[in-house]
């Protein structure tokens, strides 16, 4: 399988696309104007503590405060009672397990916190105090003494192996993970990316001690940089970027911190842009439609809210050949595979139902969910898949850091304000019937005009011509209808006239 990442950057907006055998994987983006704040470091002040929900909302200098539940608050280990502050970071904490949140914090405490998810909706961002600092090979927990590895490194050896290395080269009392990535690492890279974290996190130290809450301590790498970082594994054959200036960033980041990634970085200088090229653009179109076509004509429907995602599956076009069982477990199995690429591709998280086709036959049901758990295990993200119901229905939780790429490239309709629907014209024209009729009496004019969209101008003289011929002659007053443009389709103006 060839894997390669692209990733198309300008003044306005960089995109990366990970691309596995010519096809759109995932897709990840980043505006100046509308930057990721994940990861990010905060000197924070409490401005509210909720005893009813165990938790604190928190200003770090953004629109919205954070909000700090509990469980993310960390106590030092030495002292269970101790009220977590920013000058007490150089002892290690435990999480504050058992306690209540109005024994842990006070409304005007400074705090160091950590973005652990962006602001997403209406919430503003999930905060912790448990903060993690990542690297190419390792990530560091400061306050911390435990040593993790990736699960997806499954070789025992290989664990025992690295674990051994952490163990005798980190200092005393810090908390280290060992990442995918680092499967094949050499003690000297191990080395290198842990000093670097831990200059990293003194001046984190330092910058919270000197500044004013509430203040940006430390922001994480950009998406340019962050491809090495989180993309870019020995799995990955190659790395082409279409911007010089963000290539020669590039090279001299992996110069630090991965020089074996050196040569198979490229800069693209073709007249074609770099998506096009490689059908991306169109892909990213396709990845933010409801309606997902299977190649048996059969299709799927992705619908979100802020909270939930649901996906209905249905057999379309595709009539299959000889028996409806067949067909359907046919259908099925294809929406299986489809239903975890696209989770992956446009970064559905949260609850998420799947209503897959009804099927009688147990064997069946079984395949099914077998093969929807293979398909997601290509996916980052940690998630958790519950047996398909006795209703057809498979629900899992995908684990949410940012915004879905429907949010990220959508807004609502500023017609049907996110609802999906209007109100129909017909509904519309009775709308201004009842109005009519209702306040007729108020005015002594012989003559209304109706200031109406176009759409609903259309319908009142035709198709509801004899209904408000009907309203004139109860009403005893003529109805003047007069289209405009500039309105939208639910709205009227009616104007009583002498």
């Amino acid at each position: 399988m060839t894997t390669e990442i692209l990733i198309n950057a300008t003044s306005y907006e960089v995109r990366l696309a990970l691309v596995e055998n010519g096809n759109l994987s995932e897709f990840h983006m980043q505006r100046p104007t509308e930057k990721g704040l994940m990861g990010n470091v905060y000197k924070g002040r409490v401005v509210r503590v909720l005893p009813g929900m165990q938790a604190a909302f928190v200003d770090i200098g953004l629109d919205r405060t954070g909000f700090l539940y509990v469980d993310d608050v960390c106590v030092s280990s030495n002292s269970p009672n101790y009220n977590p502050c920013i000058t007490d970071c150089a002892n290690t904490h435990v999480r504050a397990q058992g306690l209540h949140i109005e024994g842990l914090l006070t409304e005007g405490q400074e705090i160091l916190v950590q973005v652990s998810k962006d602001p997403i909706g209406t919430k503003g961002a999930r905060l912790t105090c448990h903060i993690t600092l990542p690297c190419r090979n390792l990530v560091f927990i400061p306050q911390t003494d435990h040593i993790g590895i990736s699960r997806k490194i499954e070789d025992e050896e290989v664990r025992n192996r690295l674990k051994t290395l952490i163990e005798e080269i980190r200092p005393q009392n810090s908390g280290f993970i060992v990442r995918t990535v680092a499967k094949h690492a050499s003690i000297e890279e191990l080395e290198a990316d842990m000093e670097f974290l831990m200059l990293l996190w003194d001046d984190i130290i330092d910058k919270a001690e000197l500044l004013k809450s509430p203040s940006l301590i430390h922001e994480d790498l950009d998406i340019t940089l962050r491809s090495i970082r989180d993309f870019f594994t020995m799995d990955v054959d190659s790395l082409i970027i279409d911007d010089p200036v963000a290539h020669q960033k590039l090279l001299t980041h992996v110069k630090t911190f991965a020089p074996q990634l050196h040569q198979k970085i490229s800069l693209y200088q073709e007249s074609t842009p770099l998506f096009e090229a490689h059908n991306i653009e169109v892909e990213i179109s396709r990845a933010i439609e409801k309606k997902v076509w299977l190649r048996s004509g059969g299709y799927i429907i992705i619908e979100s809210t802020e909270a939930l995602s649901v996906i209905d599956v249905n057999t379309g076009r595709y009539v299959g050949k000889n028996d409806l069982n067949d067909t359907i477990f046919k259908t099925n199995m294809e929406a299986a595979i489809e239903i975890a690429f696209q989770l992956r591709l446009r970064n559905i998280g949260g609850i998420i139902i799947i209503d897959f086709i009804d099927m009688e036959n147990d064997d069946h049901r079984e395949q099914l969910f077998e093969t929807f758990k293979e398909a997601v295990k290509k996916d980052k993200s940690r998630n958790n898949i519950l047996k398909l119901s006795e209703f057809g229905l498979v629900q899992m939780t995908r684990k949410r850091n940012s915004e879905n790429l429907h949010q990220l490239m959508c807004e609502p309709c500023h017609y049907c304000a996110g609802e999906g629907m209007i109100k129909s014209r017909r509904t519309i024209c009775y709308d201004i019937f009842r109005m009519i009729s209702r306040n007729s009496q108020k005015h002594s004019g012989s003559t209304i005009t109706l200031r109406v969209h176009p759409r609903i101008s259309e319908i009142l003289q035709n198709e509801e011509e004899k209904t408000k011929y009907e309203v004139e002659k109860d009403i005893g007053k003529r109805i003047v209808v007069a289209p405009s443009k500039d309105l939208h389709i639910e709205k009227y103006e009616i104007i009583w006239q002498g």
